[in-house]
């Protein structure tokens, strides 16, 4: 695993496409028992190379009920995002991740992570990519997230840009979040 690691840090692959140039930002162990896959790093993250060290981190954690120390600690939490490095500002937001990474480096890091019980796919990058039977929508496969348990739990993207989403759909913070605890603390806890 630390050899993938180094090889991921030092990736190139598609550094043609990075505005602010590669900077890889990726965690896991062996024994990582959860998973989490989301976008892309964002400013903050290129800048600090921390995975989620931004707002929409605080949010995850706080829907997860973990803090940092047990957030960042590898033998129980790894962090793979569907794009490793920042992919560049668009019109409306940051660009979609880059499809190089997945395909290129999901396999090898996850064939390496025998002990995982749960894998967080957050916003429609990481559930397009995962799921054969996603719903029409990323708000229906939410709503729908029973369906893809014990393997995946799907997550609408934890950004405060999101807010107006959670507030139109309260079930979400009634019914998914609390569920997410449970699963999340009854893993860590063994």
């Amino acid at each position: 695993m630390n050899q993938l690691l180094k090889e991921i840090r030092a990736c190139q692959l598609c550094a043609e496409h990075l505005p602010l140039g590669p900077r890889p930002v990726c965690t896991a162990h062996p024994n990582s028992k959860i998973v989490i896959i989301g976008q892309a790093p964002g400013t903050v993250v290129h800048k600090t190379g921390i995975p989620w060290d931004d707002k929409s981190g605080e949010n995850l954690r706080s829907w997860m009920d973990i803090d940092k120390r047990t957030f960042y600690d590898t033998e129980q939490i790894a962090i793979i995002p569907m794009g490793f490095c920042y992919p560049g500002k668009g019109k409306s937001g940051d660009l979609p991740p880059r499809k190089e990474c997945a395909p290129h480096w999901h396999p090898s890091l996850l064939d390496r992570m025998s002990d995982v019980k749960l894998t967080l796919l957050i916003g429609s990058y990481a559930q397009n990519y995962y799921l054969t039977n996603r719903k029409r929508t990323l708000t229906e496969t939410v709503k729908n997230y029973t369906e893809y348990l014990p393997t995946y739990f799907v997550l609408p993207h934890p950004s405060p840009r999101n807010n107006i989403w959670q507030a139109k759909n309260e079930w979400f913070k009634e019914e998914v979040v609390p569920s997410l605890q449970s699963q999340v603390l009854s893993i860590l806890n063994g």
